[in-house]
Formats: C-alpha cells, sequence, structure tokens
C-alpha cells in the first residue's frame, strides 16, 4: 500500500461526543464441490428436501465421516489468494451444541489448528484510497440443516440437505472502520472467492453468508463489547446493520448503559437488529478433537502445485489493465470487481481502443443488461461484436450516436455491426462537398443566427452544427462538421 492512503476515520456523532466503529467480520462461504465435507451426498441448490442426504449426514450411529479431499485443497487455494499462512498440520474438533437442524448434536469444525492462518485483503475505498484488512483464519466446517417454519400451521420441520455442507469460515481481525469499508471488504473477498473458484458467492442462495461483529468506542480508546450480527446475506444489508448496530450501542452508552455481547439479527425491512441470544464463548462449545478423524497432513509439494495453479488475481489484473490498455484506477476497479466483467473487456479490447471499449461496456451494455434484468453472460452482443462496434467509432466510420443506432440493432437482431452499417447505408459522411453543401443551406436559411454568431454567440456554433447534422441524418463527420463551419462562418 506504498502508493495509497488510508481513508480519513469515519467518525459517529453523538450527544456526548464522537464514536468510532469497529468491525471484525465472519464470512461462511460454501465450498464449491460435487459433494458435502464428509460423505458422498450431492450439494445441488435447490433440490426437494431431505434428497440430498447420507447417513452420515443425518447422524445415524456408527457412521464414520471422511474427509473429502478437493474441499481441503479449495481451502488452501482459498488461502494462498490471500496471502496467508497455509498449515501443513490442522485438526478437525467437535463444536458441541443442541439445534434441531444439528442431527449429531455436535458440528465438525476446527479451533486451535485451522487449515489456514493469517492473510490479509486490501481492500480498494476510492482512487488512492485502500484499507487493508488482516484475516484471522480460515477454517473449514460442515453446516447443519435447515428449520422450516412456514410449512405447517403446527409444527417446524427439519431439511437436512445442507446438512454437512463443507464450508470455509474467513475470520477478519477487527481492521474495519465503517459502514463502507464493510460492505467493499466482503464485495472484494467475494470477487476474490469467484476468481479462484472456491465459491460461487452467491449470496441469494445462501452459499456465501456474513457475521458481522460490530463495536463502538471513543476515539483511540480500547476496544468496546461487540455484538455479532447473524447471517447477513447481502452486501448492502451488511453496510446497513454496521450503521445501525453502531447508533444503536452509541444510544445505549451516552444513556449509562452498557453493551451486552450477544448475537443479533437484522431487520432490513424495519433497518433494525433485534437480540437472538447471549454470545457463546469457546468454552461453551465444549470443543475437542474428533476422534473419528486423524489430524489433517499436507504436503507441502502438495500446497506449492495449488499456488502454480492460481489464475491472475484482481489486485493483479488492475495493475496490468491500467499499465497496458491505459485505463483510470476506477475503471479498472469496476472492471476487475467481476471475473466475467474483466474476461468480456479483455476479450473486446483486443487490438481497439480500450478506453472506448471500457466506456461502452460500462455504460451501454451493461445499462441495456440492467434493463432487463439480465447477467453479463446472457448478453446478446458478444465481447468481439462490442470490439468491432468501437473500432468503426475509431476508424471515424460511424459516428458515437450512429453506434447506439447499430447497438440497438445488434441487440435485437443480432449480425457483425460492420454489415448492418454497409446494408443500412449508415456510414459517416466525410465527404467534405456534402457537408459544405449542407453547411451552406442551414447559413443561408438562418441569417439572423448567422448574425448573432458574428456579433460575439460564439455558442451558436453548436446550434449550426446540429442543423448539418439534422439535414444529413445524423450521419455528418462532426469533427470535419465544426471545422468547415469555423472556416465558412468567419469568411463571411
Amino acid at each position: 500500500m506504498s502508493d495509497v492512503r488510508e481513508p480519513e476515520p469515519y467518525i459517529l456523532s453523538g450527544k456526548t461526543g464522537d464514536w468510532e466503529i469497529v468491525v471484525g467480520m465472519e464470512v461462511h462461504a460454501q465450498v464449491s464441490s460435487a459433494s458435502k465435507l464428509f460423505s458422498g451426498a450431492a450439494v445441488d441448490f435447490g433440490a426437494d428436501e431431505n434428497a440430498q442426504v447420507s447417513f452420515v449426514d443425518a447422524g445415524f450411529p456408527g457412521q464414520l465421516p471422511v474427509v473429502n479431499r478437493v474441499c481441503v485443497e479449495q481451502a488452501i487455494r482459498t488461502g494462498l489468494a490471500l496471502h496467508a499462512k497455509i498449515n501443513l498440520y490442522s485438526v478437525f474438533d467437535r463444536k458441541n451444541y443442541f439445534y434441531p437442524d444439528l442431527p449429531q448434536g455436535y458440528q465438525i469444525s476446527q479451533f486451535k489448528h485451522p487449515i489456514v492462518g493469517e492473510g490479509e485483503i486490501v481492500v480498494d475505498l476510492a482512487p488512492g484510497v485502500a484499507r487493508k484488512v488482516g484475516i484471522e483464519r480460515i477454517h473449514l466446517e460442515q453446516d447443519a440443516g435447515k428449520s422450516l417454519h412456514d410449512c405447517h400451521p403446527a409444527q417446524s420441520l427439519i431439511d437436512l440437505n445442507r446438512s454437512g455442507t463443507a464450508l470455509m469460515e474467513i475470520v477478519s481481525k477487527p481492521d474495519i472502520r465503517s459502514p463502507e469499508e464493510a460492505g467493499a471488504y466482503l464485495k472484494k473477498l467475494r470477487a476474490i472467492l469467484r476468481y479462484v473458484g472456491t465459491c460461487d458467492g452467491n449470496m441469494d442462495e445462501g452459499s456465501m453468508r456474513a457475521d458481522v461483529n460490530v463495536s463502538v468506542r471513543r476515539r483511540g480508546a480500547p476496544y468496546g463489547t461487540r455484538c455479532e450480527i447473524k447471517n447477513v446475506n447481502s452486501v448492502r444489508f451488511v453496510q446497513m446493520a454496521t450503521e445501525t448496530e453502531a447508533r444503536r450501542q452509541i444510544e445505549i452508552l451516552e444513556a449509562g448503559g452498557e453493551i451486552s455481547q450477544e448475537t443479533r439479527l437484522f431487520d432490513p425491512k424495519k433497518n433494525e437488529t433485534r437480540s437472538m441470544r447471549s454470545k457463546e464463548d469457546a468454552h461453551d462449545y465444549r470443543y475437542f478433537p474428533d476422534p473419528d478423524l486423524p489430524p489433517l497432513i499436507v504436503a507441502a509439494e502438495t500446497v506449492e502445485k495449488i499456488r502454480l495453479s492460481l489464475p491472475e488475481l484482481p489486485d493483479a489484473k488492475k495493475e496490468r489493465f491500467v499499465k497496458s490498455f491505459g485505463l483510470s484506477a476506477y475503471d479498472a476497479d469496476v472492471l476487475v470487481s467481476d471475473k466475467a466483467n474483466a474476461d468480456f473487456f479483455e476479450r473486446a479490447a483486443q487490438g481497439k481502443d480500450a478506453k472506448l471499449v471500457c466506456n461502452w461496456l460500462t455504460v451501454e451494455l451493461f445499462g441495456a443488461l440492467n434493463k432487463r434484468g439480465l447477467e453479463l453472460s446472457q448478453s446478446p452482443v458478444a465481447p468481439e461484436a462490442l470490439g468491432e462496434l468501437v473500432d468503426l467509432i475509431s476508424k471515424g466510420v460511424i459516428s458515437g450516436k450512429i453506434a447506439k443506432d447499430v447497438f440497438e440493432v445488434m441487440w435485437n437482431e443480432g449480425g457483425s455491426p460492420t454489415k448492418i452499417v454497409e446494408e443500412r447505408g449508415m456510414q459517416q459522411i466525410s465527404d467534405t462537398g456534402a457537408i459544405a453543401a449542407a453547411i451552406d443551406m442551414a447559413i443561408a436559411a438562418f441569417p439572423e443566427n448567422v448574425a448573432g454568431y458574428k456579433a460575439g454567440k460564439e455558442k451558436l456554433i453548436g446550434w449550426f452544427v446540429g442543423q448539418v447534422m439534422k439535414q444529413t441524418g445524423g450521419k455528418a463527420d462532426p469533427g470535419v462538421v465544426n471545422e468547415l463551419l469555423k472556416k465558412k462562418l468567419s469568411e463571411l
């Protein structure tokens, strides 16, 4: 972070003075794998209730867990992407608690010896402004099932499809200092996981959930008592929950009260947090090593092999886009925040005006997709076609205005932009003779505006340009029109 600065302190003002927010986050990311952490049951989203449950997942006596190698490799891959220490020795523990949807009566997790140790993420907040957020640890654990309360008027039902699903719990250090930073951290983490293919990051499907630990303190004072906001499932809700909980705590402290360490839920409709249960400490779970699972030993060669297989990560890609394509840091950050966006841009920009491609991608194409509620993967305009369209603009074959008409045809009917322009006669008019004739007609039709221009009303030049463009059906080269108009008017 030698070339960037940390953000200005984010301060919340209370009745008795200023307060600082302190945030740490525990993100539960579902591991991208074909089966669960300790069984061969599938993990497909949207399956019928209890259709993906093995005897191990259901907690049947005598069933022994067998660790999924792919899940272990995915955790290592994530750790490497976060510049974290990979622990070659780790241990699976039993975390004991009792929920109806936890059939074993304990969760297999990791405690003292996680698979991944300390790392960090650099969170970009604005051009030249970033926050370094430390990663405390990443551990593997199995998910619980799900209690359904809306299927029967008097009973709660249990769906064990998620029971045993592999999760990475990614625990940050309390380095986040504002709602904006909390949202930016989660977005950056999700982008990295998607780049390396270890979690799809679909928060609406429950494959990525955030527990947000919030506390407040006077500037420079020791950390205050934190409250955990459980299972927040969107970036926007993380930001809202952080702000809301911080203000709740400030009101209590300024009234002379104390903050109780507890787990809370966030209600986005009411924009409030409410108490769920008192916050447990580690000893309440009575951790002990799982007797059915030996310590997990990973060879250094395995870690190095995974390291060499990592793709280009967002920070490196951003730096390359700035250097190789001449993009601004802001534009590069927008593109690399989503791997699909970055890949689309790079295919479209090969040998083209990269800055113009970026503008057309982020403004025109993204705008059209958002209007119709489509993902980039559903775009009827291919990357190469967008690059070809931009090339026609760069070479002066069509104007930016005509390009928008061509884009509409490409969107609705498909086809090559070059062929569309040729077949529909949409080429830009650069012939000086034709443009000069249109200028002469505009000047002859509006002598009073000519007089106004000669009298010093220079803004009328834009009006005359509009008249010429109107006469030529928008096909005249604006640069040639401006040049010829100024020359003609100066000669009168």
